[in-house]
This record gives C-alpha cells, sequence and structure tokens, in this order.
C-alpha cells in the first residue's frame, strides 16, 4: 500500500511538473506563434528526399524532434531588435539544420545508441548511412545561408562549422589525454555549445537590422546561455532520470570529465583525488567506478560548484537584456533563459 500510494504521489508531482513545462513553452512561444509554425513548416520541407533509404532515415530524425530551443533564440531575438522577416525564418531553419547535422555526427563519434529516449540513427542504420545523413543535412543548411544573401550571415554559418568541428576535437583530445583543467572545458563548452547558441541570437538581431551594438550584445547573451546550457546538460549526467534519453555517468564512460567532476579532483583529499585520477586514466569503466566517480564529485560538491557557475552566466544573460526596450519579446527571452537553467531534461 505504501509504494501504491509513493507512486501516486510521484505521478501526480509528474503531471503537475509537466503542466508547468508545458505552460512556460507556450508562454515563451506566445510572441512568435506564428512564425514559429512557419518555421516547423520549411524546417520539415527542408528534410525531404526521393532517394528511399535517406528519406527512412529522415523520417526517423522527424520522429525524435528536440526542443527547438535554436529556432526560438533566433526568433524572439529578432522580434525583441524589432522585426521577423523571411530572412529571420531562413536563419531559423538553416541554423537548426546544422545543430541536426552536428548531433547525427556527434552520435557516429561518441558511438552512442540512444537520442532523446529513441535509439539514434546510428542504431538503427549504421556509421555509413548516419555520416552521409549528417553531410546531407548539414548541405542542405549551407544552401539556406547562400539563399540569405547576406555576407555577414554567411561568414558567422562558417566560422560556426568550423568552431564546432574543433570543439568536437577538443574535447576528444581531453578525453584520450586526461586533461583535468577547468579552463580547457570552458573552451570545449564554448566552441560545442555556446557559439551556436550565439550564432543564433547575433543573426536574429542582423535579420532586424539591429545596431552594431545591440548586434553585439544578442550575441554575447546567446553565448552566456550556451554556458547554461551546456553546464545544466552536464549536471544531468551525474543523476537517474530515464526522461533524459541517455544513462547516467555517460560523459565519464566516454572519459569525459565535465565541470562537477572537475570542482571535486580540484578540491577533494589529494590522496582520494589521486585513486580517482587513477581511474580515469585507465579508460575502461566498470559500473561501479561509473558509480564512484559520481558519488565522489557529488559528496564533494560539484554539482553546487557547476548550478553556481551556471547561475552567474544566467545573471549575466539576464542583465545583458535590461538595455533592450521592454516588449513580450524580450520577457520570453528571460523565460527561456530560466527555462534553460530550471528543465528537468
Amino acid at each position: 500500500m505504501y509504494e501504491i500510494s509513493r507512486l501516486l504521489v510521484s505521478f501526480c508531482y509528474f503531471c503537475i511538473s509537466l503542466k508547468l513545462s508545458m505552460n512556460t513553452r507556450s508562454k515563451i512561444e506566445e510572441p512568435v506563434a506564428k512564425e514559429f509554425l512557419q518555421f516547423n513548416d520549411e524546417f520539415a520541407d527542408s528534410l525531404k528526399s526521393e532517394t528511399r533509404r535517406l528519406q527512412s532515415a529522415i523520417d526517423q530524425i522527424q520522429h525524435a524532434v528536440g526542443k527547438h530551443v535554436r529556432p526560438l533564440l533566433v526568433l524572439l531575438t529578432a522580434k525583441a531588435c524589432g522585426k521577423i522577416t523571411d530572412n529571420t525564418i531562413n536563419v531559423a531553419v538553416l541554423l537548426e539544420l546544422l545543430h541536426t547535422a552536428t548531433l547525427i555526427h556527434d552520435d557516429v563519434i561518441d558511438e552512442t545508441k540512444e537520442r532523446r529516449g529513441l535509439p539514434s540513427l546510428n542504431a538503427i542504420f549504421d556509421n555509413r548511412i548516419s555520416v552521409l545523413v549528417g553531410d546531407y543535412i548539414l548541405s542542405s543548411a549551407l544552401i539556406r545561408a547562400i539563399k540569405t544573401r547576406n555576407l555577414q550571415i554567411i561568414s558567422i554559418v562558417s566560422n560556426l562549422g568550423r568552431d564546432l568541428s574543433e570543439g568536437e576535437i577538443k574535447q576528444l583530445e581531453t578525453a584520450e589525454e586526461s586533461i583535468v583543467d577547468e579552463e580547457a572545458y570552458m573552451q570545449v563548452i564554448k566552441k560545442k555549445t555556446a557559439t551556436l547558441l550565439a550564432a543564433c541570437t547575433e543573426t536574429g538581431a542582423i535579420c532586424a537590422d539591429a545596431p552594431a551594438e545591440i548586434i553585439e550584445k544578442s550575441k554575447l547573451f546567446g553565448e552566456y546561455l550556451g554556458y547554461c546550457f551546456q553546464i545544466k546538460d552536464d549536471i544531468f549526467d551525474y543523476y537517474k532520470n530515464e526522461d533524459l534519453g541517455k544513462p547516467t555517468g555517460n560523459d565519464i564512460r566516454e572519459g569525459k570529465v565535465t565541470l562537477p567532476l572537475l570542482y571535486a579532483l580540484k578540491t577533494a583529499d589529494p590522496s582520494a583525488v589521486a585513486l580517482y585520477m587513477d581511474l580515469l586514466r585507465k579508460k575502461e569503466f566498470t559500473q561501479e567506478q561509473i558509480e564512484m566517480l559520481i558519488a565522489f564529485a557529488i559528496n564533494n560538491g560539484g554539482i553546487e560548484y557547476a548550478s553556481k557557475c551556471m547561475k552567474e552566466y544566467h545573471a549575466k544573460a539576464v542583465d545583458i537584456l535590461t538595455s533592450f526596450p521592454d516588449s513580450e519579446a524580450k520577457a520570453a527571452l528571460i523565460l527561456l533563459a530560466d527555462y534553460i537553467i530550471e528543465r528537468t531534461k
């Protein structure tokens, strides 16, 4: 009876959390609801092929659609800066295509078999098909970039592709060489996550013909949100939650030392640090060893430290928006910043 009651209480909390999440999402989308529907239609249209196997893979991608945080950032920033144009929709689509391509390639590199709670593309097909599908989507993004006829946007997207690749290689390097350094970690998440969100807000402002000062502030706002987003994702890896769509301890399993564990290794007793560093250098982890590393990070204040850093970046991001005129779009951007650090998956 006690177990049934406990499960009922848990279910009620889940329903309340889901309702609150949906309400927040609706409020975030509201100022750009019409344009967001247009984005969804154009994004779907841009992922079509007459090649049977390619279309089959695309259908699988469409089933595993994510939160679309990046296109929302483009649209809301443009609206907060004055206007949304056809080019704004185009940019929102191309950046989401680029993001989708990088996720497919990441899953191949990391040998990940699950994405957003569903089998990853490389688990359903194979690495050959997955790489080619990623390349196809990347090419589709570049075609969209050219259609903007804006050299500034084309330059941002081109540099973004390089940054994302550099970030992935830097992450592989730090994992393979067991580099335990917070500065190196921040460089990785800047290249892998922050630059993409910065590109979303920067191009959104450019599409609205915002002044150079506002474009630069918009870019910095997106960068700070990128740090928040990645640190939050890294914190998730230390807790069991089936809704996350990836197993707990996955980063450690792949040799990635993220901020909570970095902090513990920097501040804990030296004898304990030596033991866990030895584990990390061996690369091959049992489930018990992964759980030991997770517990070590949690017990030595790693989660609290990472949360503190995330909240500091969130405060910096929101502070930038104080110089923007009050509007529904600005309020939605603040809500989106709050959602990024408060989300449960």
